[in-house]
């Protein structure tokens, strides 16, 4: 992937490394975040990465004259309902509108936004695009809102179930166009359509394109057995589509059977499905498929710590991080890894409350920057050791976002950060 020098020379010089570390330091004081967030480098987005929020802070946020400074609470990840719906009123509906949205997190960070009464303010004050956004777009809206908003919403004026084509029931005389369709595409969504006549599904199985008879093989009506007749090929990076007939089934047979299903789509599309029993659950996090393991640790509350930490160790997607929050994500214990061969578990042992501050200083001398980064942002690493990482340019930032970092070396940041 190319990269461009230029800007990786611009964004990774130390003074404005240590900025953006700053701006997601929870301990600056007001006058400090105040003026990170006016200054000219624009580190707002960093700002909304703080782990928590101070009312006083709140206090000057949600006063500022400048919406897109109040905005920055709005869509703050450590800030508390609460302190975010200090906003429901703001006289800006551009910062409603932020306020609405929420923050951008996963879905285990916080187990709701904003509280109910600041939804039902929300949804009540007229806006057209408010209420679109609580109805359609926003996921935290509670559900008796959500349902309420879209009353209103325009019915089908043709009255009839649209097919996977976006036309009318499909005909025969169409199934049949579209069978023999040039389009790949097209042959594709004939063979997901469940009106598509069995003689013609068969004719899709032997289709040229692994896309088409992949379709076939996932159909809704195929036995367990029939599905393996489908030269069909599903690898494990492949990333697919869930099936909604079984992310949105609450037929307990048909659930048991695609989680039981020889076919790794099945499983996990079914990892999706919020309808899993315990048993279920279990099957699924011994699942041989690491996809099938890392979408159950993205979807349910439940799964076994052990498999949430694992699942993390084994993940190489972007998202992973996120399986931090999982409600069932062990922090007690991550001490044991401090002299694990893998970086990555090294690096977890500063979400072990139990850890000690020796433990914390011995690996922020280790090998790998990323575990020195991890050891730099933490309370725990003694004085001595933060300035030391600090004037390192590899961990600047992180030790940057100490909340021990001493006021006078925050005031030399913003200084230093200045055009």
């Amino acid at each position: 992937m190319y990269v461009d020098a230029a800007f990786l020379a611009y964004h990774d010089k130390p003074e404005r490394a240590r900025l953006r570390g700053l701006a997601r330091n929870a301990a600056t004081p007001v006058d400090v975040l105040l003026r990170l967030l006016d200054h000219p480098e624009g580190v707002r987005p960093d700002v909304t990465r703080r782990p928590a929020w101070s009312d006083e802070a709140v206090d000057a946020v949600a006063a500022h004259p400048r919406p897109a400074v109040r905005a920055v609470l709005a869509e703050a990840v450590g800030a508390s309902p609460e302190q975010r719906a200090r906003l429901v009123d703001d006289p800006d509906r551009r910062v409603r509108w932020r306020l609405a949205e929420g923050p951008d997190r996963s879905r285990w960070a916080v187990a709701a936004p904003l509280p109910r009464w600041a939804y039902e303010r929300l949804a009540g004050e007229g806006d057209d695009l408010m209420r679109d956004l609580l109805a359609n777009w926003c996921r935290w809206t509670p559900a008796d809102i959500r349902a309420a908003l879209r009353t209103g919403a325009a019915a089908d004026p043709s009255g009839e179930a649209r097919n996977a084509d976006g036309d009318a029931p499909l005909t025969r005389e169409r199934a049949e166009e579209l069978v023999r369709d040039e389009s790949e595409w097209a042959r594709t969504q004939a063979a997901a359509d469940p009106a598509l006549p069995a003689d013609l599904v068969a004719v899709l199985a032997t289709d040229p394109s692994p896309d088409v008879r992949l379709a076939v093989s996932m159909r809704p009506e195929l036995s367990e057995e029939q599905p393996a007749a489908v030269d069909y090929h599903v690898a494990p990076a492949d990333r697919l589509t869930p099936l909604d007939w079984v992310t949105e089934t609450t037929d307990p047979d048909v659930l048991r059977r695609c989680v039981h299903s020889a076919h790794v789509a099945l499983r996990r599309s079914s990892a999706y499905n919020p309808h899993l029993t315990p048993e279920l659950v279990a099957v699924l996090a011994a699942d041989e498929d690491h996809a099938v393991r890392l979408l159950l640790c993205e979807n349910h509350p439940d799964v076994p710590g052990e498999v949430v930490l694992q699942t993390y160790l084994e993940a190489e997607v972007a998202g992973r991080g996120d399986l931090l929050d999982h409600p069932c994500f062990p922090r007690q214990g991550l001490a044991s890894l401090a002299d694990s061969p893998d970086p990555n578990a090294r690096a977890l042992v500063v979400l072990d409350p139990q850890a000690p501050a020796a433990l914390i200083e011995r690996l922020s001398h280790d090998p790998d920057p990323r575990v020195r980064c991890r050891m730099a942002a933490d309370e725990r690493l003694p004085l001595d050791r933060l300035l030391a990482l600090f004037d390192d340019p590899e961990t600047t930032e992180a030790a940057a976002s100490n909340p021990n970092l001493p006021v006078d070396l925050m005031e030399r940041i913003l200084a230093d950060a200045l055009p």
